[in-house]
């Protein structure tokens, strides 16, 4: 079983993250499962620790591995699935989020929404990006932790911030920085 013929999928989701390993025909080899906290601080607020996104994840690949008697050396590819516009910002000197990660549902950039749509910018947004202008979006989540974050705004004008959804997130981790 060592060959490295083996492919890890990483599916981490809103309420878990769950690690499956196929073989080069495609049967599912194994499946690991863990689920960890959501965080409420308001109503209509919705948050993660990436920490412990980052935790639930190392610990599925390690059950998933486990399970199969695989190591890591047999895997020649990995894919990750993600819950789309959760959105991570971390220091790249120390690699430790400055926040919880804004959770896809979350509303709590309903009020930046309101702002940009009373100053007409609905147009422009949609030319642009192609989008609505919506809290389910990552840009006004940024806006919002660089204007709630005690010092995530000059951490951000130094360039020492990096913005990703969560499998942006996953990625440097899993490499340690380097991608």
């Amino acid at each position: 079983m060592g060959k490295k013929q083996y492919i890890l999928s990483i599916d981490q989701g809103t309420t878990s993250s769950r690690a499956v390993i196929f073989n080069k025909t495609g049967r599912i080899i194994t499946i690991a499962q863990k689920e960890f906290s959501q965080i409420l601080p308001k109503p209509g607020w919705v948050e993660q620790d990436p920490l412990e996104i980052w935790s639930s994840v190392q610990s599925v690949i390690a059950e998933a591995l486990a399970n199969s008697g695989l190591t890591g050396g047999s895997i020649q590819a990995v894919g990750i699935a993600n819950q789309r516009e959760t959105t991570v910002i971390w220091d790249k000197n120390t690699g430790k989020p400055v926040y919880n990660a804004i959770v896809w549902q979350s509303r709590q950039t309903a009020d930046i929404c309101r702002q940009l749509k009373s100053k007409g910018l609905e147009n422009i947004f949609r030319e642009k990006t192609g989008l609505v202008i919506d809290p389910y979006f990552s840009g006004t989540k940024i806006k919002w932790i660089l204007d709630n974050v005690e010092g995530a705004r000059q951490k951000a004008e130094k360039g020492d911030l990096l913005f990703g959804t969560i499998d942006t997130w996953l990625l440097w981790k899993l490499t340690k920085g380097k991608v």
